[in-house]
């Protein structure tokens, strides 16, 4: 079943048409990573999905269920993490979740023992300072168990790791990992390599619509290129490698075989990769040449971004 399922959506402010026939379906108990660059209507595509923008066109599902502006029954399904969550500082983690809980009307045996366990997830169990004291990266993580308290089939977080430290981004990234098959999650950033890490599915959105989508790994694959690097320990390396007979008999036979260079490092784009590199541990065994590195490269998100964002 598809957790989210837009069709044709779009969303204009006044002359600034922010949303152009957007496309997009969200499987069910997926990590999905939402790109784009600054101002690509990711957030207001979110808020379009909560019921809390009007759309001006288009349709939005969330679970089968169509949203409706201003109507919230579809919400039900929805735990939302903004990317500045707000907190009554004056509280500790308990009492915060135990108000969330009781306004969300989990009945009391079991909101204590719920509390637990989503502190217990975000790391915050021995918290007991108030909540005004706490660095953003705290806040983030108790937003997360606030998001959690009504057990949502779909957790939406809107660029949760933007404005923290490493260490930070990498806590709020854990435990986003560790809802994986307890709820969907669809997860709105700019920060490639943070998607990299956890998600399974992706959308990049430019000019108003999807550039690119799908399974990650299968993107990948799709977007594959044979590269070999070669990575030489100086750019002397480099060249006694290229000037060897060996090199030069049998890259000008082959005509299928691209060479570039950057530095001490050699690119060897390739139709015959597992013969080329054969034939390159060949001749580097032969001339006792041993470079630093040798590697099929695989492409990389930020690659597969910027190709279809420029």
């Amino acid at each position: 079943m598809l957790a989210l399922e837009i069709q044709q959506l779009h969303k204009s402010f006044g002359s600034n048409k922010v949303i152009d026939g957007l496309n997009l379906v969200v499987p069910e108990n997926s990590i999905y990573g939402l790109l784009g660059q600054n101002g690509a209507g990711k957030t207001t595509t979110m808020k379009m999905t909560l019921g809390n923008t009007f759309i001006d066109r288009g349709t939005i599902k969330v679970f089968g269920e169509n949203v409706h502006y201003g109507q919230t029954p579809t919400n039900q399904h929805i735990g939302f993490l903004p990317d500045v969550p707000e907190f009554y500082g004056y509280m500790k983690p308990q009492e915060y979740l135990e108000l969330c809980g009781r306004i969300t009307g989990i009945p009391e045996p079991l909101l204590k023992p719920r509390i637990q366990e989503l502190l217990a997830l975000v790391g915050l169990e021995n918290a007991k300072k108030r909540i005004g004291g706490y660095s953003r990266g705290m806040k983030q993580r108790l937003g997360i168990a606030q998001a959690m308290i009504n057990e949502p089939k779909l957790l939406i977080c809107d660029e949760p790791t933007s404005a923290l430290d490493p260490i930070g981004r990498k806590e709020i990234l854990d435990i986003l990992l560790k809802l994986k098959g307890k709820t969907t999650v669809i997860f709105s950033t700019h920060i490639l390599s943070d998607v990299e890490r956890i998600c399974d599915h992706i959308g990049v959105l430019s000019g108003g619509k999807l550039a690119l989508e799908g399974n990650l790994s299968e993107i990948k694959e799709n977007g594959r290129t044979d590269i070999i690097e070669i990575e030489f320990t100086s750019k002397e390396q480099l060249s006694q490698f290229r000037e060897l007979d060996a090199t030069k008999a049998y890259f000008s036979s082959d005509n299928t075989s691209k060479l570039s260079v950057e530095g001490s490092r050699l690119y060897i784009e390739t139709e015959s990769v597992k013969s080329t590199q054969l034939h390159v541990l060949k001749i580097l065994a032969e001339a006792e040449l041993v470079p630093n590195r040798i590697e099929l490269l695989e492409p990389t998100l930020e690659n597969l971004f910027m190709e279809v964002v420029k």
